[in-house]
């Protein structure tokens, strides 16, 4: 059975697959059997056949230089770049919660580690129509741990320190925070990661600058942080 951990984001375009990429990458280099997982996937592209390609799955399958098959790393793909929600009542094949979970059940059985990514943030919905389904509602039924991913530049505080508190009033269990985008020295981003770890209650794990290809933590560490 899978240790896992789901990578969250302060919002959408945050860099959560980027960062969610470069975990996969750590463990899979370090000789460990590391999967990607992502219940819902909007904004894709479709191949030559008309089938629709789950994009940030490939692209962390890329990064991470895994072979996990691309099929079994998304359940749920949309065209629309829009929330799932929204996606599935102009397209259809609305998601199931019973089966994301199930999906996942399956993955755990063939990987050591699992890195799950939301779609947008915390509170994305996934469905609403007849059901409503949100991403918290996911991350409880399959009993995830969560790490925040959050841009070290300006407004951080405000939307990472929210974030997190809700997160918490909710019941969700958060391991630390990533930041992304880092700039080393930079007065403000030095600023913002001692102010969110002080606002917060919760510790940095670690500091992505752009164009990293490798995550700036003791793979030790990082394997603690998956539950």
């Amino acid at each position: 059975m899978s240790k896992n951990i789901f990578v969250t984001g302060t919002g959408t375009e945050i860099g959560k697959t980027y960062v969610a990429g470069l975990l996969v990458k750590k463990l899979h280099e370090a000789g460990e059997k590391s999967a990607y997982y992502k219940a819902a996937m909007s904004g894709n592209d479709k191949d030559a056949d008309g089938n629709l390609i789950p994009g940030d799955a490939k692209f962390v399958k890329e990064l991470a230089g895994i072979d996990q098959d691309l099929n079994e790393m998304c359940p749920y793909v949309y065209e629309r770049a829009y929330s799932p929600h929204l996606a599935a009542q102009i397209e259809g094949n609305p998601v199931n919660l019973d089966y994301v979970v199930e999906k996942l059940r399956d993955l755990e059985k063939k990987y050591d580690y699992i890195t799950l990514e939301g779609s947008g943030g915390i509170l994305c919905p996934l469905r609403f129509d007849d059901e409503e389904i949100y991403l918290e509602d996911f991350v409880k039924k399959a009993k995830l741990s969560s790490i925040i991913v959050a841009d070290a530049g300006l407004g951080t505080i405000n939307n990472l320190v929210l974030t997190a508190f809700y997160m918490k009033e909710k019941g969700m269990k958060v391991k630390g925070i990533i930041f992304n985008n880092f700039i080393p020295g930079d007065v403000l981003q030095e600023d913002n990661i001692k102010m969110c770890e002080h606002m917060s209650g919760l510790k940095v794990l670690a500091c992505v600058k752009k164009g990293d290809k490798d995550l700036d933590i003791d793979i030790d560490k990082l394997k603690e942080i998956y539950e």
